[in-house]
């Protein structure tokens, strides 16, 4: 069985083990390099940026977490989609860069703007995804594919082994996402 590793640093990591569960892998949480040594592939779940940014210095895990995501599949959710972009604005941040696109911090307004939307995925089915002060997605890179859309904007995409979406699948019972993220390991 395939052991996803769940960064345990700040956000909902606890959804994130649940629907790695659910999608059929073992989920430990990651607190240091150590833990990460342990993993098939990493989620970066959602919170605040710039505390996880900041987390991830006083742990000394950026370094790590950049050299995994070198070999091994990473998927981040809101914040972690930020975190794996290459471009982040509104304000600009250091990020991973791991996939090549542009994400705009924070670009669908307030924490009072959230929602839960159903968007289409592959042009038929649709999935619920719960938008919590998300980020939008505002360019993509030439290798990077849009497997969904809200909008008009990319909501999830994949670019070889790494994967974000600017919404939190694991907030729903829906187990699609975090299953396409199982299947890459």
């Amino acid at each position: 069985m395939k052991t996803v590793g769940v960064l345990a640093l700040q956000g909902d990591f606890d959804a994130h083990r649940k629907a790695v569960e659910r999608a059929g892998a073992r989920a430990i949480e990651v607190r240091t390099a150590a833990d990460l040594s342990q993993c098939d592939g990493l989620i970066l779940p959602g919170g605040e940026s710039t505390t996880i940014l900041k987390l991830l210095e006083d742990e000394k895990l950026l370094e790590p977490l950049r050299n995994f995501g070198q070999e091994k599949p990473i998927y981040g959710t809101c914040a972690g989609a930020i975190l794996l972009a290459r471009e982040v604005t509104h304000p600009v941040q250091p990020s991973l860069s791991l996939m090549d696109i542009v994400v705009e911090r924070n670009a669908y307004g307030r924490q009072i703007d959230s929602r839960i939307a159903r968007v289409p995925v592959n042009g038929q089915d649709e999935l619920e995804a719960v938008f919590i002060r998300a980020p939008i997605i505002r360019r993509v890179g030439g290798e990077v594919r849009v497997l969904a859309r809200y909008h008009g904007d990319p909501v999830w995409v994949e670019q070889g082994r790494h994967m974000v979406t600017t919404f939190h699948p694991e907030l729903t019972d829906d187990p699609r996402i975090h299953r396409h993220f199982v299947d890459k390991l």
